[in-house]
């Protein structure tokens, strides 16, 4: 499996999430990080193209919800991430970036009940993805082509702004901030 996996798959950087502030009561975390990126290879499961609900307009404007499934290893995945990480197997809203598209996914299901066992166990992780919604993570993995995409998704003005040679930003008459409009 995992020789079919280096044959057939593609290069991918697997990026778990850091919980900085998890809220109990909601169950959420308004300050993930990514700081970390494993490289692996990964099969892509749907050849044929995305799946799921596609692009469809709602009353929040135009959705995209495209789902794509990839398949890992988990002795490669225990080897390559495990062993720097606790994880024991992928988690939902960690990210895969895919260097051929250089998109972000962020794993919305892992399933971990195969339908049939190959040689007696389970031998692969199937996790299912949808595109990866920017919303004020940090990105910090070390790797420029996934470091870029917190800067280029940004909504922080502050991003935006034009500064100084001295880090300052520049004001207008009314006291507002002046941004790249482009």
């Amino acid at each position: 499996i995992i020789e079919s996996i280096r044959i057939y798959g593609q290069d991918m950087y697997y990026i778990p999430r850091k919980l900085n502030k998890y809220d109990d009561v909601y169950g959420a975390d308004d300050q993930s990080s990514y700081e970390n990126a494993y490289p692996m290879e990964m099969y892509i499961k749907s050849i044929d193209g995305f799946t799921g609900d596609g692009e469809f307009m709602s009353k929040f404007g135009i959705e995209i919800r495209n789902q794509v499934i990839f398949s890992m290893s988990q002795r490669v995945f225990q080897e390559e991430v495990g062993e720097f990480t606790t994880q024991v197997r992928p988690n939902e809203g960690d990210l895969i970036f895919f260097p051929l598209n250089q998109k972000c996914f962020q794993i919305k299901y892992v399933n971990k009940f195969e339908m049939f066992y190959q040689l007696g166990a389970l031998q692969t992780w199937e996790v299912t993805c949808e595109l990866f919604e920017y919303s004020g993570e940090r990105m910090n993995t070390g790797i420029p082509e996934i470091d870029i995409l917190e800067k280029k998704l940004s909504t922080n003005i502050l991003d935006w702004t034009i500064n100084t040679e001295v880090p300052q930003t520049i004001l207008d008459e009314d006291g507002d901030y002046l941004i790249l409009e482009g």
